[in-house]
Order: C-alpha cells, then sequence, then structure tokens
C-alpha cells in the first residue's frame, strides 16, 4: 500500500510540477493551452489530491483542494490513479463534462510531451537543448519526491526522522535550475529556487554532470572527488538525504 501512494503522490506533486515550465519551453505546448482558462481538480481516496490551473498561457500545479476547479476528478484509491498515468485506467468525472475533451485531447499531447523529456533512454543522440531540460525535471521531480518518500517509506522516514532541521540547496552551475529542501521534524518539503542561508549545498558544475549525476549514469564518489559535485556545509544532512534521494527510482517509472 505504501508503494501505491508513494507512487501516487510523486505522479501528482512530482512529475506533473515540471508542467509548470514545459509550457514555457515547449511552443507546441504553449499552442495548445493558447487562450485556454479553466483548471482540472485531481482527487484520489486515501491519497493525495492535487489541482492543475492553465491561465494567460501559463500553468501552476498545487497540492490539496482548490475551490472551484473547472473539472474534477475522482479516483477509488492510490492505484487507480497510478494505472491512469500508465494509461491503464481512466479517471471518474465529477465536475466539468463539457470540457473533458481538453482531457482527451491537448492535456494529453503535454502529458505525452512531458514523457518524452523525461525519458532520455529513449532518445537517440539528445542535442544541449534536450538534456538541459530534461535535467531540469530530473531535478523536480527528485526534489517534489522526496518528502512523499521520507513520509511513507518505512526506511526513508527513519532517516528523515534523524536529520536535523535546516534547508539544503541542490543546484546546476553557474546558473541552472535550483531546488531545496526544507526539513524540520523529520518533516520534507520541495521549494523551486534558490533560498537564503541554506544549512548544506549541493552544486553540480554543468548541466552535463547534473544529468549524469541526476539519472545515475556517473559514480557518485568520482563526481565528488573530482569537483564536478561540490558538497558544502552540514555533510551529514547531504549524506542522509542521498540515502532517501537513492529510493526515488524505485517509484518512478
Amino acid at each position: 500500500m505504501a508503494y501505491q501512494i508513494i507512487k501516487a503522490g510523486i505522479n501528482l506533486y512530482a512529475i506533473l510540477k515540471n508542467l509548470e515550465e514545459l509550457i514555457g519551453l515547449d511552443s507546441k505546448c504553449q499552442e495548445l493551452i493558447k487562450g485556454k482558462t479553466l483548471s482540472v481538480q485531481f482527487l484520489v481516496k486515501n491519497g493525495p489530491k492535487a489541482w492543475l490551473s492553465f491561465k494567460n498561457g501559463q500553468c501552476l500545479v498545487g497540492q490539496g483542494r482548490l475551490k472551484s476547479a473547472s473539472i474534477k476528478l475522482w479516483f477509488t484509491s492510490p492505484e487507480h490513479l497510478n494505472k491512469m498515468f500508465d494509461g491503464k485506467a481512466n479517471p471518474i468525472p465529477l465536475k466539468g463534462f463539457t470540457k473533458l475533451g481538453f482531457l482527451k485531447n491537448e492535456f494529453t499531447q503535454i502529458t505525452k510531451i512531458l514523457e518524452y523529456y523525461l525519458k532520455p533512454e529513449e532518445v537517440e543522440k539528445p542535442s544541449k537543448e534536450y538534456i538541459k531540460i530534461n535535467t531540469q525535471f530530473t531535478l523536480t521531480v527528485a526534489a517534489f519526491a522526496l518528502p512523499e518518500i521520507a513520509r511513507y517509506d518505512k526506511k526513508a522516514n527513519i532517516t528523515a526522522s534523524h536529520t536535523r532541521n535546516g534547508k539544503i540547496q541542490l543546484q546546476v552551475l553557474p546558473d541552472g535550475p535550483s531546488v531545496y529542501i526544507v526539513i524540520k521534524d523529520g518533516e520534507l518539503v520541495a521549494n523551486k529556487g534558490v533560498t537564503e542561508n541554506p544549512d548544506a549545498i549541493m552544486e553540480m558544475s554543468n548541466f552535463e554532470t547534473a544529468n549524469a549525476f541526476l539519472n545515475g549514469k556517473s559514480n557518485p564518489f568520482k563526481a565528488i572527488a573530482s569537483g564536478e559535485v561540490m558538497i558544502k556545509g552540514q555533510i551529514p544532512m547531504l549524506d542522509n538525504l542521498s540515502l532517501i534521494l537513492d529510493k526515488v527510482n524505485q517509484y518512478v517509472s
């Protein structure tokens, strides 16, 4: 059961979070939502709740309930939601029947584009631009998956509970994407951007280094020893975070 809840949380909170950037990076996605003003609520019985909002050519993704969502989708369990993400099930619409065409057409196309950028193993000779986007999205997925894994995975929960309170910054140099994790009493919260006065920092020297590191294609010890990945501050915090990060691939398909 924990596996399905974690995977459902990652699908809604981490995977879909990349739609916020995807819309601005991909011209086809921009065309697909041009002039659209609507929102989608995902409700999972005994599971996570999230919403998407499309307005003025932008997309916002949030956790919890949205008061006046245009479309409401119900899922009988976390497993039901995960099957939808795998293309093996359909949601139960509760509201917005006249707008379901958007989900079947435009939204489906957008999610397929997102999937393309998240699966570099299926892309032959990826361009520098592709690597850059994949790195950004992979970093976002990793960061926003951490709270779900730390909350429901038994071993990760123990690791999180033994991690001191504070903030951990993860960023790609020189001016690449950045995320940070706030830890308080064993609970993790992910955020985009740069935080002030982080307790620990992990910096990846460039997109190529970050891409290999985040996708598990490089030896982390060699990357740190060579200076391609730099760690500063409270190293035990980074060690514990790495133990939880190692579990991300178990839940991301």
